[in-house]
C-alpha cells in the first residue's frame, strides 16, 4: 500500500509561481511512475505533468510545457512540480498519483494507469 501526500498548493496572483511537493511512503518498489494531476470545478481530471523514475522519462500537457517542471528527489522519496507563470486557467485542486508500471509514453498522463492517489492540494490563481 502506498501513501501519498501533497502540500505546497496556495492562492497566488497570474503571473506567480507555486512548488508542489508530494511525498510518497509504503509499499515503492525500485521504478515507477508518478504524476500531477488536477482538476478544476465542472471539468474532468486531467494529467498535468509525470515521470517515470525507471528511466526518467518525463511527459507534459500542452498546457503545462515550458512553464512547468517536474522532478523527483529519490533519496526522499519525493515529487515535485515547479510551476511558473501560473494563469487563472491552473486553478485547480492537484493530485499526485502513482503508477506500479511504465504504461508507456503516449499513456503517462492517463490517470487510470495510476492506482494510488493523494488527496489534492488546492492551487487558485488570480487575475
Amino acid at each position: 500500500q502506498v501513501q501519498l501526500v501533497e502540500s505546497g498548493g496556495a492562492s497566488v496572483q497570474a503571473g506567480g509561481s507555486l512548488r508542489l511537493s508530494c511525498a510518497a511512503s509504503g509499499a515503492i518498489y525500485s521504478a515507477y511512475c508518478l504524476g500531477w494531476f488536477r482538476q478544476a470545478p465542472g471539468k474532468e481530471r486531467e494529467g498535468v505533468a509525470a515521470i517515470y523514475t525507471g528511466a526518467g522519462i518525463t511527459q507534459f500537457a500542452d498546457s503545462a510545457k515550458g512553464r512547468f517542471t517536474i522532478s523527483q528527489d529519490g533519496a526522499k522519496n519525493t515529487l515535485y512540480l515547479q510551476m511558473n507563470s501560473l494563469t487563472p486557467e491552473d486553478t485547480a485542486m492537484y493530485y499526485c498519483a502513482l503508477a506500479p508500471r511504465y504504461p508507456g509514453l503516449s499513456r503517462l498522463l492517463v490517470s487510470y494507469e495510476y492506482n494510488s492517489w493523494g488527496q489534492g492540494t488546492q492551487v487558485t490563481v488570480s487575475s
